[in-house]
Parts: C-alpha cells; sequence; structure tokens
C-alpha cells in the first residue's frame, strides 16, 4: 500500500486519535542528545499527528520528507521523536534524522566563529563610521572580556557601541543560517536520495568535539517518513522538505527549554541571547511557508497569519 493510502486508511480507522506514550521511545540520531519528553509535548503531537497525516496523503508520493523545525531548544527533537512513534504506530516505517549533524564546523568552533563574524564587523563599523579611537579600543577590550560587548544597555555609556552592535548583528545575520554555517548541500543530497527510493543512507554523526565526527550507515528500505528536526528546517537553502512544521516560540521561551537541556554553558550569555534573537527574527520571516503551525500552547496555527 502506498503512503497516500495508508495515511487515508489511518484517518479513516480513527487510529491517529490520541494515543499513550511509553516511557521510552526511539529518538533523533545527534550523539549525545538529552530529551525530555512531557505532556506538552504530547499534547502537540496528538494535535499535529491527523494533520500530519492529511498533509502526508497529498503529497502523491512513495516517500516524504517531514521537517519539525523552529528556535533553538523550542522541542523540536522531543516532537519530531513522537511523530515518528506515531507514524511506526500506524505502520507507516519513519525515522528521526537531526539537522544538527550538518554543520561547517563543531560547535565549539562554530560559536567561536559567530563571535569573530560579530566583533570583526563590529569593529570595521567603528572605523568605516570615524568613531574609532584608543579610549574607544582601551574600552571595547574590557567589554570583550567580560563579554558584555553585545548588550544594548550600555549604549547609553557608550554612545559609540550602537555602530559596533549594528554592524556586528548585520554580519552575524548573514552569517547564521547560511550556507557558510551550515552543510546544507550535504543535506540536501542526503533528503533528495532518501526521496529518490535508496534503499540505505549513509548519515553523519557529530558529538561535541573534533574527534565525535563519523558516519554510519542506516538501512531505509521499510522508511516512507523521514524527519528532520532542526532549527532550519524551513531554510529557502534547504530544497528537499516536503511538509515544513513550525513549532512557535519565542526566544525567551526557547532559552528556557535550552537550560533544561543543558546545551551549553551559556545558555543565559548576552551573545546567546542576541543569536537567539536574529534566527528567531529569520524564523518568523520563514513561519508563512510552513505548511503546518504550533503554538507554544499547542494550539494550532495558520501559517498565512504568522
Amino acid at each position: 500500500m502506498e503512503l497516500q493510502e495508508k495515511c487515508k486508511a489511518v484517518l479513516t480507522a480513527g487510529a491517529a486519535a490520541p494515543a499513550q506514550v511509553p516511557g521510552d521511545i526511539p529518538h533523533g540520531d545527534m550523539p549525545g542528545d538529552k530529551i525530555r519528553i512531557g505532556e506538552e509535548h504530547i499534547r502537540k503531537a496528538n494535535t499535529l499527528f491527523p494533520r500530519l497525516l492529511e498533509e502526508l496523503a497529498c503529497t502523491g508520493k512513495s516517500r516524504a520528507v517531514v521537517s519539525v523545525y523552529g528556535g533553538s531548544g523550542v522541542g523540536k527533537s522531543e516532537i519530531a521523536s513522537l511523530l515518528a512513534w506515531r507514524l511506526q504506530e500506524t505502520g507507516i516505517g519513519s525515522y528521526v534524522i537531526s539537522g544538527d549533524n550538518y554543520p561547517r564546523r563543531i560547535p565549539l568552533y562554530n560559536d567561536a566563529e559567530r563571535l569573530r563574524v560579530f566583533r570583526t564587523a563590529g569593529l570595521k563599523g567603528l572605523v568605516a563610521e570615524g568613531v574609532y579611537s584608543d579610549g574607544v579600543r582601551e574600552v571595547l577590550s574590557g567589554l570583550w572580556t567580560a563579554e558584555t560587548d553585545p548588550d544594548p544597555a550600555l549604549q547609553r555609556e557608550y554612545p559609540w557601541l550602537e555602530v559596533y552592535q549594528r554592524h556586528g548583528r548585520e554580519a552575524l545575520t548573514d552569517y547564521l543560517g547560511t550556507a557558510a554555517e551550515q552543510d546544507f548541500d550535504e543535506l540536501n543530497a542526503i533528503l533528495s536520495a532518501f526521496r529518490s527510493g535508496a534503499p540505505a543512507l549513509w548519515l553523519k554523526r557529530m558529538g561535541r568535539t573534533e574527534e565525535e565526527r563519523w558516519y554510519s550507515q542506516v538501512d531505509v528500505t521499510g522508511v516512507e517518513v523521514l524527519l528532520l528536526e532542526w532549527t532550519h528546517g524551513n531554510s529557502p537553502f534547504l530544497t528537499q522538505v516536503d511538509i515544513p512544521i513550525l513549532l512557535n516560540s519565542t526566544p525567551e521561551e526557547t532559552r528556557e527549554h535550552r537550560r533544561l537541556r543543558a546545551r551549553d554553558s551559556k545558555t543565559d550569555s548576552l551573545f546567546t541571547t542576541m543569536v537567539l534573537e536574529l534566527e528567531q527574527a529569520k524564523l518568523d520571516a520563514q513561519a508563512r511557508t510552513s505548511r503546518l503551525a504550533i503554538s507554544k500552547g499547542g494550539e494550532l496555527l495558520d501559517p498565512d497569519t504568522l
């Protein structure tokens, strides 16, 4: 039975109704990733599942790629895992792939590159607008040491900081979620191979250190839906997604979730806060092209109104 017919049969039989979730279900392929499935994730997945089946039934394809995307730490891993488990339970083969395995650099180096991009552009901006001086250099050095140079509140004390931060933010916006930061070519090739019927895929794994990078061959002969969980799952650079699902949130909400998952040691830093805000602005711009969207509170949203 083709994917389209399977989805219609599940909907007709009423099998898309909310289900009891066991204590442990398979999750994504990001090494060391910790997921904490709570009641809010289960409610969202139960709300999304019948709508997802409806979308899959309309694709007319034997294999489909679904992305679960949103701000960093919003619950993508949990929701994707739950949707994949629901699909498996209804006889539709699924697998969860993590886009976090496909940056150009390991997290430590990428964090450093983000900071380099911001500070380099900020410095050049100060020179270009004629406000750089030895005094500025001395103050800025102290701000770098204290890691407070992204703080907009300091503009009251140092007006030239507005120039520095504006140029830095513009350059960082041009870097975040682009092909300079993420290997969209490799991921697009993998998704394309899956959609074309490849029986197996070589999938990248990435940990937190330089030595923790390898590939695993995954048998996907019985997989009909590949779920990609990733912040950039609806990026214009990503060309092989059939159904993007937005988990809507605010930077404050994603920061709290990151804290619970202990994703990094600087969750509350001023720089991380700025990165989350810039990423959220990009997500907001992409929202209307999503096929499904759900709020932090679990209500379905109309993407056209976002």
